[in-house]
């Protein structure tokens, strides 16, 4: 497991400042560190007028992590890529508490493997801790079946609390199975089981609900406009804009490239495969061999989990698994409710997150974070049964059809998620054909007795491993020397334009206390990042005026801001929606001066030194 953990850690941790930042959720950790009300709040800009759409529990990490060791690139991200290194022995030690030791190494590889895991571990959103926290309820779930004390339920209960306030209803996926797992694994009658399961979700709601009843005390002068809701409630945004809104499909993802049915798409490169955007909702949606959330990414290892792992559950209900115990009866007992609560909790927990990102009209791939402790646990937990040699002829013979079913799927998806027969292919198909001749001669009658403990299960672990983990190792290493993100760039701004923005805007403030007026709330994340000054936002989400004319002309007569920067055009369709065609900017359009030009900016119509303003 060290071996294991020191891996994933690699894999996180190489050229991890290389990776794009995001400047939406950056932004607000710089301005999370200049006040106390800014780091409650979630503050988007300085000045806190305005905050993220989430409650800031991940980015308070993030703030402790600049705050040590300064604000940079890779300090930004450190909560996240330890998150996802301490998922890997954190699940194994709850897989191996489930079903085996063998079970928890396969599980952690492959959680240690899992590209889209590490792709979001190196990125600086908030997935990566949300996950770690489903882990740690999930392993506080399986201490309460195995002692039956209520601190271990509540403890379980308090952690998938925490993170729903890291990631709102992402968090929700993991809930059904969750507390599924909880009712057939506690012990005692079924009202009691149901009382004791009551209980917990109180806790979870108290804990899930605690910062956003905190905003609450809070007179609402003093409560940053969240950027997203339509009246600035922090609930409104948590339960609508990132609730209903994203599953109805109303709700667009900042930043991301709509599919357009019929576009031809190059895949010659797995560069040119990968920008491809995710495909619209259907059953095979995760198994693409396209996009950023292809199979090379997630559904390899998808594949293998539900071909391995549903057979080993279900057949574990009969008594197939074997975990340790204080006594004989009380092993048995715990034992065959362990089984049951796996087979029934982890199952729904996979089938949740397949059904949901399926048909979830607007994906991220991040947003499948959410599942992902259930393909790695399924996976293990199936591969440690398949290659169990033991047990009567007719379990040996259906433990090695399964085994090679899924190798062989392994081997045909591969082959098409390379688009031909390439080195990675060619690794798969001889650790599927090495792990087949393994199971084959651990179960032959006449082998000699030593190669049957070398092969079963070591050895056909080993290997099955290695056919289902060479491509998403070779996604892995093609993410890191790309700086593949997944956090999207919601307030980049060209290098052309903020460098001489920042410089210009610093010489003539004239004592302004906002450095600009942005035309969107999200327009002018990196500069905030860069220069850590007020901005005054002039429209949130969907072009609502914020800022209405009558007060912008006020700050203006007040010598609290001086310049407007409109980096959009008023063109097109959904003119609505289009922050340049909200009533502020066209007044700053029609009455300021562009000195877009003088700042040394490449184009005209982006700087406007304000009416009123002194030149």
């Amino acid at each position: 497991m060290a071996a294991i953990t020191l891996g994933a850690a690699v894999l996180r941790l190489v050229h991890i400042g290389q990776v794009p930042p995001d400047p939406f959720y950056d932004a607000a950790v710089r301005s999370m560190t200049m006040s106390w009300h800014n780091f409650f709040f979630g503050a988007f800009e300085p000045g806190g007028s305005v905050s993220i759409d989430k409650p800031p529990v991940d980015l308070w990490l993030q703030v402790i992590s600049v705050k040590l060791l300064g604000f940079s690139s890779t300090t930004l991200k450190l909560p996240e890529a330890c998150a996802g290194i301490a998922s890997v022995p954190l699940l194994y030690v709850t897989v191996r508490r489930i079903w085996s030791a063998p079970a928890g190494i396969a599980a952690a590889v492959a959680m240690a493997v899992l590209p889209i895991e590490v792709i979001s571990a190196r990125s600086d959103t908030m997935d990566g801790v949300m996950m770690l926290l489903l882990v740690l309820s999930l392993l506080a779930l399986v201490r309460a079946v195995e002692t039956g004390r209520n601190a271990w339920l509540l403890a379980a209960a308090a952690a998938l609390g925490v993170a729903f306030d890291v990631k709102l209803l992402e968090s929700l996926v993991a809930l059904p199975g969750l507390a599924l797992f909880a009712y057939l694994g506690l012990s005692g009658p079924r009202p009691r089981r149901l009382l004791r399961v009551g209980l917990a979700g109180v806790v979870y709601v108290a804990v899930a609900l605690s910062w956003l009843t905190a905003t609450l005390l809070f007179p609402a002068h003093d409560r940053p406009y969240a950027i997203g809701s339509t009246n600035g409630s922090a609930w409104n945004a948590a339960f609508v804009f990132n609730g209903t809104d994203r599953l109805g499909g109303k709700t667009p993802e900042l930043g991301a490239v709509e599919f357009e049915a019929g576009h031809h798409y190059p895949v010659a490169t797995q560069e040119e495969r990968d920008h491809i955007p995710i495909g619209p909702p259907s059953p095979t949606r995760l198994l693409a061999t396209v996009g950023p959330l292809s199979g090379e990414r997630l559904g390899l290892e998808l594949v293998a989990a539900l071909l391995l792992g549903i057979p080993a559950l279900m057949w574990g209900l009969r008594g197939d698994a074997e975990a340790p115990a204080e006594s004989e009866e009380q092993r048995t007992q715990t034992r065959r409710r362990m089984r049951r609560a796996a087979a029934g909790g982890l199952s729904l927990w996979m089938l949740v997150g397949i059904v949901l990102f399926s048909h979830q009209i607007r994906l991220h791939p991040r947003y499948v974070e959410a599942f992902t402790p259930a393909v790695a646990a399924m996976l293990g937990i199936g591969l440690a049964w398949a290659a169990e040699a033991g047990g009567a002829t007719r379990l040996a013979r259906v433990r090695l059809a399964v085994l090679v079913v899924t190798l062989a799927v392994v081997v045909y998806y591969g082959e098409r998620l390379m688009y031909g027969y390439t080195i990675e292919w060619w690794l798969t198909l001889l650790g599927a054909l090495g792990a087949s001749a393994s199971a084959l001669l651990a179960r032959a009658p006449r082998a000699p007795e030593r190669a049957r403990r070398l092969l079963a299960p070591a050895g056909v672990i080993a290997l099955t491993l290695a056919a289902v983990l060479v491509i998403p190792l070779k996604a892995d290493l093609t993410a890191i020397a790309d700086r593949v993100s997944d956090a999207g760039l919601v307030g980049e701004l060209p290098g052309a334009q903020q460098h001489p923005l920042s410089a210009y805007l610093l010489a003539h403030q004239h004592g302004a206390f906002y450095e600009l007026a942005a035309e969107s709330a999200t327009a002018v994340g990196s500069l905030i990042v860069q220069d850590g000054r007020p901005v005054l936002v002039l429209t949130t989400y969907d072009a609502r005026v914020f800022t209405s004319v009558s007060k912008l002309k006020r700050l203006i007569a007040e010598g609290k801001v001086r310049y407007a920067f409109l980096n959009t055009f008023c063109a097109g369709a959904n003119q609505s929606v289009n922050p340049a065609c909200s009533e502020p900017a066209r007044w700053v359009r029609a009455h300021g001066t562009d000195v877009s030009i003088k700042a040394g900016l490449p184009q005209g119509g982006l700087l406007y030194l304000l009416p009123g303003a002194k030149p």
